[in-house]
């Protein structure tokens, strides 16, 4: 009897999906160390490369016991450290945040689909490193005020329950109360949740698109940043007609550079990444709004998003960038075979 069970088809899938972005990450980062201009930062991000490192060396091992090929994901061909700083003001520290953040939320789905004893451990292990990190980069942030904070509130002093369906209401013209209410502030949270989150995508796929070696991918990118922008505009207008103050920050931007530190193909495939961690945000977002008018702005943004990344899959797809994942038999090819 074998001392471990085999893995399986949901344990091969999320390994893989991690091997895929822990890749990507990894190639990241070696070119935003080379360029880092501070120490504090250049250590969270050289510490975080080491951690990660040791567990994209794990899942391969992993998959050479189990006899299954190991993936291509992003190597050294996908980066090129040698090239002029594409970001700077401290977006290196906002994008790698941003980045754990996604990585927290995909290792707590994917001890939920693992069996195995040493698989669930691993994505165990993989959430403290990246929880750690991502604290590092909340507290490195906020020491050099480069990123905004959610908006205060006075502080409530009784217990109030809803007390008419309107409450409910957002976009209702003939609702009792005329206008829709204050948002309360779950919402706040997730209004200000994607305002950050977009403020930082925009500023990723502006040197994307600066950079990209193809024109179609180029011009797959400038549609992108529009996107944000209108995502942006839309959830600013909201915090705005309820009085609520819309928190900026400071740093994080692109440069005039237009030499591509990574492939076309690693840029895309991140932008699919967020794109995915967008439309998750989104769904959560709109599950938790109570305001209609929030639903439906929600909705709205979730179609868009979808509509643009079935575009950015087409072109890898063409370009032949898109990896395919481990694939379940062809029973009816199998059977038609004899």
């Amino acid at each position: 009897m074998p001392e471990k069970p085999a893995i399986t088809s949901s344990e091969l899938g999320v390994l893989w999906l991690t091997y895929q972005e822990k890749t990507m990450i990894l190639r990241m980062l070696e070119y935003f160390i080379e360029k880092a201009d501070d120490e504090k930062a250049k250590k969270i991000m050289t510490d975080l490369y080491n951690e990660i490192d040791i567990y994209v060396g794990k899942i391969t091992n992993i998959f050479k016991s189990e006899g299954a090929v190991i993936p291509v994901g992003f190597s050294s061909q996908d980066v090129n450290k040698d090239v002029p700083k594409l970001y700077d003001n401290g977006f290196d520290i906002m994008f790698v945040r941003l980045l754990k953040e996604i990585s927290m939320g995909l290792h707590t789905l994917n001890i939920n689909m693992s069996y195995r004893e040493d698989i669930v451990m691993l994505f165990k292990e993989l959430t403290a490193i990246t929880q750690a990190a991502y604290n590092s980069c909340t507290q490195y942030l906020i020491e050099k005020g480069m990123i905004a904070r959610a908006p205060y509130v006075s502080m409530p002093k009784s217990v109030e329950f809803v007390k008419d369906k309107d409450y409910l209401a957002g976009i209702n013209p003939f609702s009792k109360i005329g206008n829709k209410r204050t948002l309360n502030t779950i919402e706040v949270a997730y209004v200000f949740h994607g305002l950050e989150t977009n403020v930082t995508g925009l500023q990723m796929i502006t040197g994307f698109a600066q950079c990209a070696n193809s024109s179609e991918v180029k011009k797959f990118f400038s549609k992108g940043a529009e996107l944000a922008k209108s995502v942006i505009k839309e959830l600013s207008e909201t915090f705005l007609e309820d009085g609520v103050q819309i928190p900026t920050v400071s740093g994080g931007n692109a440069t005039r550079s237009t030499v591509a530190p990574f492939s076309d193909k690693l840029m895309m495939y991140c932008t699919s990444l967020f794109c995915s961690f967008s439309m998750f945000s989104n769904a959560v977002g709109t599950a938790f709004s109570l305001r209609n008018d929030l639903v439906a702005k929600m909705t709205v943004f979730t179609k868009d998003i979808f509509e643009y990344a079935h575009e950015g899959a087409k072109i890898m797809i063409k370009n032949g960038w898109m990896e395919e994942p481990p694939q379940m038999e062809e029973r009816k090819a199998i059977i038609n075979e004899k």
